[in-house]
């Protein structure tokens, strides 16, 4: 039995959580009548809990393999948490992470964890503009204030039975949940992810509750009481902190529902209005606002649905350039910034706001495989067909769309594209940051690494002559077209110089350049 929340137990714990809340999200959204009965408040949990986990294993990727430290990867849940933020209880809950990691980080045994549930509820109080009892909020408070115990599981099991004590109370403090016969869906997710704790510090998983089993059954009603906000909006804003409290006094005063999480910059911002526009517009004058969602409580998306097309693509993207020439090549795109992979809802959302009967997903990158699984598998689910072609890189994304015709029958151009896709060889520049080992030997943080197809297979100190040997590389198996994609801090005078490298070594070898904007590695290569 671990004596300390280290960075394995870290990994466990999210991971169980991730699995628990996959289990029970259906059960937690048919409960979910509170503040808005959309029933989709499982949904969002998971998604939030999906976010964290992958965050813990990209740190863990990171460091291997070499250890983890416990700091960096407690810091991570929350980060990712923030990121994939969804709804208003996702929302609390990546505050709730974040205000454990700031205890975390700085001691990992029983004594910081009970300071760290009262650090988590106290934070996630502050969050929202104004607090009601029978929430999250209350289930939060409550583990806080019933943590004890003498070791590491002791305290997570006391947290959790005060948490389990509070989720029964709360139809007795929230009218609406007293009538529909439930329990509160978010103090339920929260039930679920310290369960999770549980299983992580002690190995045993705690068991469910008798009311919460029959609370699942319990039917959503039909309709969201009228009279609220018509528009659910989330971003990622960044923004000072002085900014930030401007935009709370400003979106308390246009909606309801207001919660705000996060610090150093980076902020995830949830409010219910009746003006989307002016929320997002409140972000503008903040700060930058990004990954903005606006749904429609009436059960349509905003704007009002297109016509259904027949098929479309979706692609993911590593910039903000190549977004752009994906989109004008007709694909509905979804931006990855560094260190932050989309989840699957995000690879969803996109999914279905290309309003087709039929879909090719490009996620372009290797570790989103199972990701775009999830999200190919939820959308088939509703009635879409999707085709996942596993590209693992931009260039071979952008292959198959090249090949893409909208007229041909589905299977033949699935065939096609994937055959495009998998003609193209790959490869990439990236900077080490921090000593590794590789496959082509031990690295120091600065290095330039040249990857291809995934593996690193040169090690060098000067970006041209690096990128210079792996095109040769790539080329020595053949080729007739080489597509180069450059970050925009990236001197066009690399482009030119391996142009004229090709041209000398390579006569019958066509180049072609794009610029991939904002967000991309330094440089991406592809062989086909």
């Amino acid at each position: 039995m671990p004596q300390t929340l280290d960075a394995a137990v870290v990994r466990t714990w999210s991971s169980l959580a991730l699995q628990a809340l996959g289990r029970e999200r259906e059960e937690i959204d048919a409960i979910n009548v509170y503040p808005v009965a959309d029933g989709d408040t499982g949904t969002n949990l998971y998604l939030t809990l999906e976010s964290a986990a992958q965050a813990v294993e990209a740190v863990f990727a990171a460091y291997d393999p070499g250890p983890v430290d416990a700091a960096d990867a407690v810091r991570a849940m929350a980060h990712g948490a923030l990121l994939g933020a969804r709804g208003n209880s996702g929302t609390i809950l990546s505050q709730l992470l974040r205000g454990m990691a700031e205890v975390l980080a700085a001691g990992n045994d029983g004594d910081h964890l009970v300071r760290a549930l009262s650090t988590a509820a106290h934070a996630a109080r502050q969050a929202v503009a104004h607090p009601v009892e029978g929430t999250i909020l209350s289930v939060a408070t409550a583990a806080a204030a019933a943590a004890r115990g003498d070791d590491l599981a002791g305290v997570a099991r006391s947290a959790y039975e005060g948490a389990r004590t509070a989720l029964e109370a709360t139809p007795s403090q929230l009218a609406v949940l007293e009538r529909a016969g439930v329990v509160d869906a978010g103090g339920r997710g929260l039930v679920t992810v310290l369960g999770a704790l549980v299983e992580a510090v002690s190995g045993e998983a705690p068991p469910r509750t008798e009311r919460a089993a029959r609370a699942a059954v319990v039917p959503l009603p039909a309709a969201c009481e009228p009279g609220g906000p018509a528009f659910e909006v989330i971003y990622l804003l960044e923004a000072d902190d002085e900014a930030v409290a401007r935009l709370r006094t400003r979106l308390d005063g246009l909606g309801d529902s207001l919660v705000v999480v996060g610090g150093d910059g980076l902020w995830n911002v949830h409010v219910h209005v009746d003006d989307a526009g002016a929320a997002v517009e409140a972000g503008v004058e903040a700060g930058r606002p990004y990954r903005i969602r606006i749904t429609h409580f009436g059960g349509e998306p905003h704007p009002a649905p297109r016509e259904q097309v027949q098929r479309a693509v979706v692609a993911v993207v590593p910039g903000e350039g190549l977004a752009g020439l994906c989109a004008d090549a007709g694909a509905t795109t979804v931006l990855a910034r560094p260190g932050e992979p989309p989840a699957s809802g995000e690879l969803l959302d996109a999914i279905r706001r290309a309003h087709a009967r039929e879909v090719v997903l490009l996620p372009n990158d290797a570790d989103l495989r199972h990701t775009a699984a999830a999200a190919a598998e939820q959308a088939r689910s509703e009635g879409i067909r999707v085709a996942l072609i596993p590209t693992r890189a931009a260039v071979q994304g952008i292959a198959a769309l090249a090949v893409h015709e909208p007229d041909r029958r589905f299977d033949e151009d699935v065939v096609a594209m994937t055959a495009a896709a998998g003609a193209t060889r790959y490869g990439e520049l990236a900077v080490a940051e921090h000593q590794s080992f590789t496959s082509a030997g031990v690295c120091q943080a600065g290095d330039i690494l040249g990857l291809i197809d995934g593996d690193v297979a040169v090690i060098g100190h000067d970006l041209q002559q690096t990128a210079t040997t792996v095109l040769d590389r790539m080329l020595a198996a053949g080729g007739e077209l080489v597509t180069l994609i450059l970050a925009d801090e990236i001197p066009e005078s690399l482009s030119e110089s391996l142009q004229s490298h090709v041209r000398a070594g390579h006569l019958a070898v066509d180049t072609t350049t794009y610029r991939a904007g904002r967000g991309a590695p330094p440089l991406l290569i592809g062989v086909e």
